[in-house]
């Protein structure tokens, strides 16, 4: 009867280990590129605690601006072509879809240039493109409808 109770007892902690073990596991939502690494290894972390800063760059989107007089002709699900900006005049085509309208504007960005000359208020609108490894994020295109 001890040696049962003993068992038992074994079962419990067995199964609290393999409960810890289970917590331990990493996981991301998306299949993707590491951006940015928040914990060292060896760090104690606690559940919930994001580790990495991921993001899917197969599927990426530019973020552009129009003024009004241009948003009346874009719509989402619309064709577009986007051209990265490799530097030096280097400019690749890609096939885009308008993915997002903001339903407000907001005041042009400074980095930003309109065919409008700095218009004072724009709408922001993403394209979605696939990636075929060389866009990056953060850098420059243009989109054309």
């Amino acid at each position: 009867n001890a040696l049962n109770k003993q068992m038992e007892a074994t079962d419990v902690q067995v199964d609290q280990l393999r409960d810890q073990l289970r917590k331990c596991h990493i996981s991301t939502p998306i299949a993707g590129t590491v951006l940015e690494k928040y914990v060292e290894k060896g760090e104690f972390v606690a559940t919930g605690k994001p580790l990495f800063k991921m993001a899917d760059t197969k599927n990426m989107f530019i973020r552009a601006y129009v003024t009004s007089a241009q948003l009346k002709d874009i719509k989402v699900g619309q064709q577009a072509k986007v051209f990265a900006d490799y530097g030096d005049g280097q400019k690749k085509e890609y096939e885009g879809t308008v993915s997002w309208i903001s339903s407000k504007s907001e005041f042009t960005p400074k980095t930003i240039l309109t065919d409008d000359e700095r218009a004072d208020l724009v709408y922001a609108l993403k394209v979605a493109i696939k990636n075929d490894g060389y866009v990056k994020i953060g850098m420059y295109g243009e989109v054309k409808f």
